[in-house]
């Protein structure tokens, strides 16, 4: 058999199959979009033809396509197309100018929909008194960078039915200030116009283009719903997916008690669906985490909220489980992991599966958490970015005690847990795995507590592959394995840590670029 395609002519490196291993190869030999053969040029010439193509990096660096193994694609699209992003955002004077302008765009009863603040970046929160001043004629919903806590205006409660008395489970509501915790923001968000399809592959298209142009190949959306769902298969039928896409299927959105059904499950090169989402807690950036003690300089005092009774949770996981649905769980705070934990224990004990579940961000986790996540299998999903663009929340928030506890990378492999990064964009406004890498290595919360560059890129490759159930597809540069890679300007080892976020990718390739007939 011989190879359609070989890419030589710079440093091309493999992650080992354990981490902390990379390997250093000469050549990558290809044949219809998969890695044939890879090894030393001269171990390949027997596997070239006349008609095969040659890629010269001319000097450059090539890996396995990064992996990032949870960010909110459609809500990336969103704020580079349709959303008034806030992420930028310095003080409260420069967020009520943002949102003022952009209410002079809108027509009365049009809906004002931002997201991307920060309480501790601005100096101060969003005040509903406020935004009734500056957008009286529209209903505006204006979400905080982590997703759980959210600013309206009268109008927005009004429309969503929200009084001083409204409750609903698993979230909190101040209703002077115009504040929603958690779950309170799907009341708002069912009283808003429902995006359409298109809307929903417009968000998605723009978001999967950004993420390939950030060196990503594949990633996992967490928490699709019915409709966005919907618009993943369209696209995937369409083959319009640029990369591949793995999603956590939410079985309990915002805003009430519903429970959606178990989702069809979908496999196909570019598109998977076999897996569920739950959220256990809330975000640590804004202190709604469920941790065991108060958070620091909170009026009133606040540990944080969990969203599910356990029994609860139990039932509901218990019903994928059976069914062969792989889990993800959203769960930060060291309450919120007691609680999960504990829920994939039984599930285990009570039907024995070679399942391996997830935990979503993972981020206070005590030793007691890591010994029993590596007992029980459980995959771990961190966001290294969070030190880089969030320290200073952690730093505001946090009791003293947890600092050195928050997104310890290194106890996470040293406990032998299986650990994929990610960046739950856009949460963070920098995506970019390359920023992830030098936080991961240079910029722990705790002097010790970063983790080698090897290791780093393998949770950026083979880790994802194995978070997402491809790691016999991708990963690594394995006979068999898909050709999805990134090309770097130069080798990341050569970089100082501090400075491997100044890596450039040069161009992102999946095995579509590989094909018969595409010509590079």
């Amino acid at each position: 058999m011989k190879a359609d395609t070989l890419i030589y002519g710079g440093t091309i490196l493999n992650p080992g199959p354990a981490p902390g291993g990379l390997e250093t190869l000469e050549a990558v030999a290809l044949r219809e979009g998969s890695v044939l053969a890879a090894g030393r040029v001269s171990e390949l010439e027997p596997l070239l033809s006349p008609t095969t193509r040659r890629i010269d990096l001319e000097g450059q660096t090539l890996l396995p396509g990064f992996n990032d193994a949870h960010v909110h694609v459609w809500k990336v699209g969103q704020l580079r197309t349709t959303l008034l992003d806030l992420r930028s955002v310095e003080s409260l004077e420069a967020f009520y100018t943002a949102v003022r302008e952009r209410a002079k765009t809108l027509q009365p009863g049009q809906w004002l929909w931002g997201r991307g603040w920060n309480e501790a970046r601005m100096g101060g929160w969003p005040d509903r008194s406020a935004l009734d001043a500056i957008a009286p004629r529209n209903p505006v919903l204006l979400t905080r960078t982590c997703a759980h806590i959210h600013a309206v205006n009268t109008p927005a409660l009004q429309a969503a039915g929200i009084t001083p008395e409204t409750h609903v489970p698993g979230g909190e509501i101040d209703f002077g200030r115009g504040i929603l915790y958690e779950t309170a923001y799907g009341l708002v968000f069912k009283a808003m116009p429902a995006p359409t399809q298109a809307d929903y592959e417009r968000w998605v298209l723009a978001g999967l283009e950004y993420l390939k142009s950030l060196g990503i190949t594949s990633a996992t959306d967490p928490a699709v719903d019915p409709p966005l769902y919907a618009a993943y298969r369209a696209l995937d039928a369409a083959g319009k997916l640029p990369i591949r896409v793995n999603l956590l299927y939410i079985r309990r959105p915002d805003g009430g008690s519903e429970t959606f059904p178990l989702p069809e499950k979908h496999v196909s090169d570019f598109l998977r669906c076999d897996s569920v989402k739950f959220f256990a807690d809330g975000g640590l950036s804004g202190a709604t985490a469920a941790i065991s003690q108060p958070y620091k300089t909170l009026e009133p005092p606040s540990s944080g909220i969990l969203r599910f009774e356990s029994g609860e949770l139990y039932e509901l996981a218990l019903e994928a489980h059976r069914q062969g649905f792989r889990i993800g769980t959203h769960a930060i705070g060291d309450r919120a992991l007691n609680q999960v934990l504990d829920v994939y224990r039984q599930l285990y004990e009570a039907h024995p599966s070679s399942l391996r579940h997830r935990i979503e961000h993972f981020g206070l986790a005590g030793e007691e958490h890591l010994e029993l996540a590596r007992r029980l299998g459980v995959i771990a999903v961190p966001q290294p970015v969070f030190l880089h663009e969030l320290r200073g929340n952690f730093l505001k928030y946090l009791p003293e005690a947890m600092l050195c506890r928050c997104y310890n990378l290194r106890a996470m492999f040293a406990a032998g847990l299986t650990v994929a990064f990610s960046s739950d964009g856009p949460v963070v406004s920098q995506i970019s795995p390359l920023i992830g890498l030098q936080a991961a290595v240079a910029e722990p919360m705790c002097e010790g507590h970063g983790v080698s560059l090897e290791t780093a890129l393998w949770a950026y490759t083979v880790g994802g592959a194995l978070a997402q159930g491809d790691e016999g597809n991708r990963g690594r540069l394995e006979p068999g394995h898909w050709a999805d890679f990134v090309l770097l300007d130069r080798d990341p080892r050569t970089a100082p840590p501090e400075a491997l976020g100044s890596l450039e990718v040069r161009s992102t390739w999946t095995n579509r670029d590989f094909s018969p007939g595409v010509r590079r």
